[in-house]
């Protein structure tokens, strides 16, 4: 394993302002949390060890060409990162998961997800089968940094992208996943696979928008445990988000968690690259749409996690500053703030 050293000073966050200007807060964002690796998509928890633990996507730099829908990003396994606290230093673990020990997938191992329960760690994991058609995966461990030992097949009834698990407090564990253009979902409007057609066809702007998907999960957190349903996403005045609607509508990337009582979606809006948000009164939704988390950072798309450590909350995404390609991004983490009445304080990273 490599140990490496995460800081944020005072004169970086001041870094680039003139002598004569106030600095935008939060207008420079956080290092890298690793260097010699490019990580992406973080999904953050806080565990019981009260130790902060990243499962990333872990890009590499491939010879597949970009051939649109995101064929570039041809990634092949899973490495861990863990800290004690946010600016501490970062453990990078070994693989926890490769696809050549998956028999399932023929490639692509995208953005995962981690969920805790009963002693197990478990790993959900988007990716394409043998047909190119992407399914989650599960894989398990008793260990948080992995290894993980993946099941022979894919949940059944999955497809699309970026699963993420959110527990209540009750106990209960739902997935929610999906992601249009590269992530298929656009795919699946009639209720099966539709191979052919653009990967951008999303159909007529003024109708609703594809909206995530989302099921309670099973007891022992292998399937769904009841049939999925559309998480549906409205605009102040209860109507659903349209597909025009490129500033607000889901892309991809959804990430769920409680604050006082309210449940916060938040997402990608992809080719647009705002991080947003919607809340609602229980996991289910329908969620009202609130406002945007974080302002466009260099990068192709923006994919996100929210956790809450030691009393204070923050944000995890990636952005692509030190290799300046679209597939090659680093992940980042920075504070994240609510007024009074729980709205998210807008991010601004220019």
């Amino acid at each position: 394993m490599k140990h490496l050293l995460w800081t944020l000073s005072v004169s970086f966050l001041f870094a680039g302002c003139a002598a004569n200007e106030a600095p935008v807060e939060n207008e420079v964002l956080g290092a890298p949390l690793v260097s010699d690796i490019y990580t992406a998509d973080p999904s953050a928890h806080v565990w019981a060890d009260g130790r902060i633990y990243i499962y990333p996507s872990h890009d590499i730099n491939t010879e597949t060409a970009n051939t649109g829908g995101g064929s570039q990003f041809d990634m092949r396994d899973y490495i861990v990162l863990s800290m004690d606290e946010v600016g501490g230093k970062v453990t990078q673990h070994d693989v926890a998961l490769d696809m050549a020990d998956v028999p399932w997938v023929g490639r692509q191992m995208w953005a995962p997800d981690a969920a805790y329960k009963d002693g197990t760690y478990y790993l959900y994991f988007p990716a394409k089968d043998k047909d190119g058609v992407f399914r989650i995966g599960v894989a398990t461990s008793s260990t948080p940094e992995g290894p993980f030992t993946p099941r022979d097949k894919p949940m059944a009834g999955s497809y699309s992208i970026d699963p993420a698990v959110f527990k209540d407090g009750d106990g209960e564990h739902y997935i929610y996943f999906g992601g249009i253009w590269g992530g298929q979902l656009q795919k699946w409007a009639s209720g099966s696979f539709e191979a052919d057609g653009s990967e951008t066809d999303l159909g007529v702007a003024d109708a609703p928008a594809l909206m995530p998907k989302m099921a309670r999960l099973s007891a022992d957190m292998l399937e769904f445990a009841e049939p999925l349903r559309d998480i549906v996403i409205n605009d102040a005045e209860g109507n659903p988000l349209l597909a025009g609607d490129t500033d607000r509508r889901f892309f991809e990337g959804t990430w769920v968690f409680e604050r006082n009582g309210t449940y916060y979606l938040t997402y990608s809006t992809g080719d647009t690259h705002y991080l947003v948000y919607a809340i609602a009164d229980t996991p289910y939704g329908p969620f009202t749409y609130q406002g945007r988390i974080l302002e466009p950072v260099q990068g192709w798309t923006t994919h996100h996690s929210i956790f809450e450590h030691d009393e204070k909350w923050y944000l995890a995404y990636h952005d692509t500053k030190l290799s300046g390609r679209t597939h090659l991004r680093n992940v980042k983490i920075i504070a994240l703030d609510f007024d009074e009445n729980g709205r998210i304080q807008k991010i601004d990273p220019k």
